[in-house]
């Protein structure tokens, strides 16, 4: 007989009591889903996240004593707490915090009027090694790299470590393209995009996809409005 799948454990980080206290409610609920903790600054949220390592961190951004990009950055850079995944969730969707939350290695970003389903659907997404952003998110991160000026376009140099397929599909990553529409796009099986993709994180020192979004727009192999 087989066991049955271990539940996913997460941290709950926000200031508010009411919105910890709803969000534990919300995943006790919810089979699969376990809270290992529930915390109200960044400080406590790296404290927890060390001792109890768990799958998922849900950060709010603005905290006292510590925020939660700094929480997330402390985290993810841990050896300690490398296997634990932040997903940013907050009132506000500006682009500076969605930006310095990706650069400090969270994998996720939703806004605070997400439906409890898409918070469920990003938990466990993010969970599962993916990356994940809210479709207005991408655009506002998108519209963020033209305002700051970054590379105007490929450059023969840029990621010079990358073969001609790697670069290709680092492009569609960028572009939002899934693993099976990047496989329908270039004709080939899912699993060689699957070893594309880990090629590209391992090559790039990327935790996940958002990572490789982020060094694709800095790198100018995908630009703005292409």
């Amino acid at each position: 007989m087989t066991a049955p799948a271990p539940d996913t454990r997460v941290l709950l980080a926000d200031d508010h009591a009411l919105i910890r206290e709803s969000f534990c409610a919300l995943l006790e609920a919810e089979p699969g889903l376990r809270p290992v903790g529930a915390v109200g600054t960044g400080t406590e949220a790296v404290r927890l996240a060390r001792r109890h390592r768990p799958d998922v961190v849900l950060m709010d951004v603005r905290m006292p004593d510590m925020d939660g990009i700094e929480a997330t950055r402390h985290i993810c850079t841990d050896p300690e707490t490398a296997s634990v995944h932040v997903l940013i969730l907050t009132t506000f969707d500006l682009d500076e915090y969605v930006y310095a939350a990706l650069r400090a290695g969270a994998s996720g970003f939703l806004v605070k009027d997400s439906t409890a389903a898409e918070l469920i659907t990003a938990i466990r997404v993010v969970a599962a090694g993916e990356a994940l952003l809210a479709p207005r998110i991408t655009r506002r991160l998108i519209a963020t790299f033209a305002r700051q000026g970054h590379p105007a376009g490929p450059t023969s140099t840029a990621l010079p470590g990358l073969t001609e397929r790697e670069r290709e599909v680092l492009t569609l990553i960028a572009r939002g393209l899934s693993n099976t529409e990047i496989a329908e796009h270039l004709y080939v099986a899912l699993g060689t995009v699957k070893t594309h993709v880990g090629r590209l994180l391992a090559k790039l020192n990327a935790r996940d996809r958002a990572q490789l979004v982020i060094s694709a727009y800095e790198a100018g192999v995908v630009t703005p409005g292409t």
